[in-house]
């Protein structure tokens, strides 16, 4: 297992991923740090999933997700990734997507170990991490560094493997495409997040926003955001 490697990249998005390495249908699905639940929208309709279950430890984002009344296969529930309110052996797969570094530190194993348990024998874990490296996340590092947290996630994935708690399947490293019409967009999405206090005075905030201007063309700012998927598989 490795952290990056950077001549293995291939273009494709989270969703192509997903649907290639991780049978939904008809499963019973886990989804840990669903946000907004952009993703969980386009799994539910997509994959055919028999239920999925999305959890998010952001009491303000799942306050407005339980609004959200369209989705019949979805339950939302509050919680951690550390303490999952499931039974053993529960579910089919589980995903983490671009959530493990936000699990604390000192809890990112007691995750994995908690993955492990609610899954079924056989079942597989669809980790999926952003790499520290590349345009976009030079912006991102202005106000929220995260080579750190990123790197204890790695390593707890490794150590996961290593103690027997997962059988690695796949590493699968990935240029995401991301959009974003204008620096109002940006701010709305990545600034401007309940799940973390950002502090940005008014010089740093320029900092940023000349920062992504940089890349901004007539019809917006594109970027390849580099990431990793570990899939793993619980032992039989």
């Amino acid at each position: 297992m490795q952290i990056d490697a950077p001549d293995a990249y291939i273009g494709a998005s989270e969703l192509d991923l997903i649907e290639r390495w991780l049978p939904m249908r008809g499963r019973e699905v886990l989804e840990l740090g669903c946000g907004r639940a952009w993703m969980t929208r386009q799994m539910a309709s997509r994959f055919a999933p028999r239920h999925i279950i999305a959890t998010e430890v952001d009491r303000v984002q799942h306050q407005r997700n339980l609004c959200i009344d369209d989705l019949p296969n979805v339950r939302f529930v509050y919680g951690g990734a550390e303490a999952i309110n499931l039974p053993e052996a529960s579910v089919d797969c589980v995903l983490m997507l671009k959530s493990l570094h936000h699990v604390p530190r000192g809890q990112m194993s007691r995750a994995l170990e908690e993955i492990a348990r609610v899954l079924r024998p056989g079942g597989l874990a669809y980790i999926s991490e952003p790499v520290y490296r590349g345009a976009f996340n030079d912006i991102l590092k202005l106000f929220n560094d995260e080579r750190e947290v990123r790197r204890l996630a790695f390593e707890a994935l490794f150590q996961s493997v290593r103690e027997g708690l997962f059988e690695s399947v796949e590493q699968i490293f990935f240029n995401a495409p991301g959009h974003y019409r204008d620096f109002a967009e940006f701010e709305e999405r990545m600034l401007r997040v309940t799940h973390t206090e950002h502090r940005i005075d008014a010089p740093l905030h320029q900092r940023i926003r000349e920062a992504f201007e940089r890349h901004l063309g007539p019809e917006g700012a594109d970027f390849l955001k580099p990431s990793r998927v570990d899939l793993l598989r619980k032992p039989i």
